[in-house]
């Protein structure tokens, strides 16, 4: 028997404890990460629950009538345990949407979570999704991930950088002081593009006070002043990097290629995955070229973030 519950804030040992041992979950499903910013979202999660066990859950927010997993996250979907077998799901997910459609929802908007991020493989979500009449994939972001493993070698640009960096004496360092790298990543995204970072200066530090072991900042040095960095999420096997950004010294000196170095063939080596993240916009319609090239020339290679529809 499947029993659903919408999740309360009295809930959250039991959900933390869940995405804790989860095959598919991240820090990103921890309550005191996706709570930060609950204001913006009207929270719809779901705690799905099987012969009076906790099963699986579905992390969620609801704008209107529709249901989106979850507009605040990078991925969302369900979150299952190595006990969840495709059967299950598909009996789970029939379950989920008539009790979506007793509350009025009338579409549900879903993004998959990555494979990369599986501690197990679990996909059982996607093969449930195929079989709903009328779904359909509507948006494909792809990100640019090493396998550690398995390495691409940099690109002689990349090479080039990382010697001149030696060159001019350019130092990596492991650093708490989130407002040096902000002043160059706010800079950046305001002279380049018109816009500002995801996260405020302010949130981001209440994520890392709450997140210290799974949020990390790596800054280069010119003497003293701060030239480039990169935030990073680590979560056990893949490491993420949230933001990169350099100053324009820090571009000219090789910064970020001698600290992609570093990050890549040292400091994170042993690790499965290191993913730089998406390079696209408008649900992947459009590819920001330049961007994906300098994620390709330290050897990423594409890595798919699906989002798909249905109607209820």
């Amino acid at each position: 028997m499947i029993e659903i519950q919408q999740y309360k804030p009295d809930c959250i040992q039991v959900w933390n404890q869940y995405v804790h041992n989860s095959k598919n979950g991240t820090f990103l499903f921890d309550r005191n990460y996706m709570d930060y910013h609950s204001e913006r979202f009207q929270d719809f999660s779901l705690m799905i629950y099987r012969n009076s066990k906790l099963y699986c859950l579905l992390p969620a927010n609801k704008v209107d009538n529709i249901l989106y997993s979850h507009q605040g996250l990078t991925y969302g979907g369900f979150i299952i345990n190595s006990k969840v077998t495709v059967s299950d799901l598909i009996e789970v997910l029939d379950a989920v949407n008539c009790y979506l459609k007793e509350k009025g929802i009338v579409k549900v908007i879903y993004k998959a979570i990555p494979y990369i991020y599986h501690k197990l493989p679990a996909q059982e979500d996607l093969y449930a999704l195929f079989r709903i009449p009328g779904c359909r994939l509507i948006a494909r972001n792809i990100s640019s991930t090493i396998f550690l493993s398995n390495k691409v070698k940099f690109i002689e640009s990349r090479r080039s950088g990382i010697r001149k960096a030696l060159k001019n004496e350019i130092r990596i360092e492991e650093s708490d002081h989130l407002e040096l790298f902000w002043d160059i990543l706010n800079t950046n995204l305001k002279n380049r593009y018109g816009v500002r970072p995801v996260h405020t200066l302010q949130e981001m530090q209440l994520l890392k006070s709450r997140f210290p072991e799974n949020i990390v900042l790596y800054l280069a040095f010119q003497g003293e002043r701060a030239i480039g960095g990169t935030l990073l999420y680590l979560m056990g096997h893949i490491v993420h990097t949230q933001y990169i950004s350099a100053s324009l010294e820090g571009k000219e000196v090789g910064a970020l290629d001698l600290l992609f170095d570093y990050l890549i063939n040292t400091q994170y080596a042993t690790c499965e995955y290191f993913d730089f993240g998406q390079s696209t916009e408008n649900n992947g319609e459009y590819l920001n070229e330049a961007l994906i090239f300098q994620k390709e020339g330290f050897g990423g290679r594409g890595v798919i973030y699906d989002i798909y529809e249905y109607e209820l």
